[in-house]
């Protein structure tokens, strides 16, 4: 079962792609995960994709979609995964079907969660992060035991430069103008999957399992 999991920043894809990996025992793959595995451990493909981050410029397409090549094509993939945040473009997701029909495979599904800009702002905004330990809170879905603290380790929880809302502004009209092409893409394709995002985290789950089977 080979899934692409698509929608804005904030829509949650993440949380689900998790919650399908623990249910179908596939792994849960995203871009950042390989570059950083790829340059810490200094393989060729890793040292090529640094030159360009070192630079502070985006990791071409081709060489982006080597690098996920060569993870799908691990033993832990062999019954299927999930890719979160690739491809982000057309030419990316091009790019993988080529690839993938080299290997005799294809997407089995590409599952869209939609949530309105308005609420994706309403969401991020509610985000808390412990800058030392990482763990991430909610001031309306998952609060703190103490307003304000981090429940593991005690330190004052921080609203990321990434969540304030001028920011998620941008990143959503980035997320429209690049990757909702994508959308129309797969479903051309006859892959893709609409899921309603605002139905609540048990309901989506729920619903994406529907899909799955």
């Amino acid at each position: 079962m080979k899934i692409i999991m698509l929608g804005a920043p904030g829509a949650g894809k993440g949380t689900q792609a998790e919650r399908i990996t623990a249910k179908y025992n596939i792994p849960h793959i995203s871009t950042g995960d390989i570059f950083r595995a790829n340059i810490r451990d200094n393989t060729p493909l890793g040292k090529k994709a640094k030159s360009y981050m070192d630079k502070g410029e985006l990791v071409p397409d081709e060489l982006t979609c080597d690098l996920v090549t060569d993870r799908i094509s691990k033993d832990d993939c062999k019954d299927g995964y999930i890719l979160d945040g690739f491809p982000r473009t057309i030419a990316q997701a091009e790019a993988l079907d080529k690839a993938l029909e080299k290997r005799g495979e294809s997407i089995d599904f590409a599952i869209d969660i939609e949530v309105p800009d308005e609420e994706i702002v309403h969401r991020m905004q509610g985000r808390r992060f412990c800058p030392k330990c990482g763990a991430t809170y909610h001031i309306e879905s998952l609060k703190p035991k103490v307003e304000g603290i981090c429940d593991k380790c005690g330190t004052e929880l921080i609203l990321r430069d990434d969540d304030k809302p001028e920011t998620v502004k941008h990143r959503l009209s980035v997320y429209h103008e690049q990757t909702q092409p994508l959308v129309d893409y797969f479903e051309k394709k006859g892959v893709l999957k609409k899921i309603n995002g605002t139905i609540g985290l048990e309901n989506v789950t729920a619903e994406i399992s529907k899909v799955l089977g």
